[in-house]
């Protein structure tokens, strides 16, 4: 027998007037949109997507902001916000539970919420910013999970037929920090069904520093709660918890992902690295499937000579206090700034090393060039 839980209250700006998008993103940046609207139900969503493609005016689909850099000029079309919620609970048998969760829903406290109701499989991925809908876009992750790893479909309004289907999470193309949602604007994810274990314990510990913390070996689980505890204590510790009195937080998260190298290139560069830092230095690298190897962004913006706090133009961006990986506006930034530092960090690293670093946040009317 299903259940509903409670609803989880967003509160964006709800008027369709001309919104500055500065105040719909975690960067506090960003031009106006021409226009604003929210839907608060799927099938409003739904109706606002049809309708302005029918029109052909330009959509901007907006949830959390947490992943989202817009240009300084802004949007020139409607930007809809998803403010849609509900969350259902279902049986999927041999201890599992299936919950399903609409796409505007608040996505931290929708783990909190499943860790409250015994259900382990997302307390690794506790303290992430932004909304339901865009997790299997971006097949969120950290801790060692991964959207992945749990989801089991998602509902879609496939924008080139106006038809709305159930799709399996297998044809998502879900990989590392990527799923072929993302980079196009052809489908909306309007719900996501994720399977969790009852019984209150966590997935296996995969993330060496969360184990240390834990005081458990990897592969071992702990009760969900205390891991959500540990992850959210390591996300505060770097700057990854959004708090509107830190401009450390002020951020997309992390602006660049770690980058996938094969075999052959992955050689090149750890001779680049020995011949620039020593031929004893031990360069951490992780398997990314067969005759691939994933390097860590923040490793190698640090050794390109790159310090936590590092400014920008002016001093109105710069690195985290806390975390390389983060861009942050200090107050007063454009967004111009931030792609400023961006490109001094990212031309860092490949005259350093011969790697390229690509940005993980979604770039809306500007680019790195």
């Amino acid at each position: 027998m299903s259940r509903r839980l409670p609803l989880t209250a967003v509160t964006p700006p709800s008027s369709t007037a001309r919104v500055r998008l500065a105040e719909c993103t975690t960067l506090r940046l960003g031009g106006p949109a021409a226009r604003f609207t929210r839907a608060t139900t799927a099938a409003e969503l739904v109706e606002a997507v049809r309708d302005l493609d029918a029109s052909g005016e330009p959509v901007l689909l907006l949830g959390g902001g947490s992943n989202l850099v817009v240009g300084d000029a802004g949007f020139e079309g409607t930007a809809v916000q998803v403010g849609t919620s509900g969350r259902r609970l279902d049986p999927l048998g041999d201890g599992l539970v299936q919950l399903t969760v609409e796409a505007g829903e608040d996505w931290d406290s929708v783990v909190a919420e499943a860790v409250a109701q015994g259900l382990g499989g997302l307390e690794c991925l506790s303290g992430i910013p932004g909304l339901v809908g865009a997790t299997p876009v971006q097949n969120v992750g950290a801790y060692g999970v991964e959207v992945a790893q749990v989801l089991t479909s998602v509902d879609l309004l496939d924008r080139r037929t106006g038809r709305v289907h159930q799709v399996p999470a297998e044809a998502l193309g879900l990989a590392y920090r990527t799923s072929v949602l993302k980079g196009t604007d052809h489908a909306v994810v309007l719900r996501a069904r994720f399977a969790l274990t009852a019984g209150g314990q966590s997935a296996p510990i995969r993330y060496a520093e969360l184990a240390r913390v834990l005081g458990v070996a990897q592969g071992e689980r702990v009760p969900a709660d205390a891991a959500r505890k540990a992850v959210l204590d390591l996300r505060r510790g770097k700057g990854m918890v959004l708090d509107p009195t830190d401009h450390d937080t002020w951020s997309a998260g992390s602006f660049f992902t770690n980058p996938l190298l094969d075999e052959s290139t992955l050689a090149g560069v750890l001779i680049r690295i020995a011949e620039r830092l020593g031929r004893h230095v031990e360069v951490p690298t992780y398997p990314a499937g067969e005759g691939h190897a994933k390097l860590s962004a923040a490793w190698l913006i640090e050794r390109a000579g790159f310090t936590r706090g590092h400014r920008g133009p002016g001093g109105r961006v710069a690195l985290s206090g806390k975390h390389t990986l983060a861009l942050t506006n200090r107050g007063g930034a454009s967004t111009e700034d931030l792609l400023e530092l961006a490109r001094e960090v990212r031309d860092g690293v490949r005259a350093a090393f011969g790697v390229e670093l690509r940005p993980e946040p979604v770039l809306v009317g500007c680019d790195l060039g």
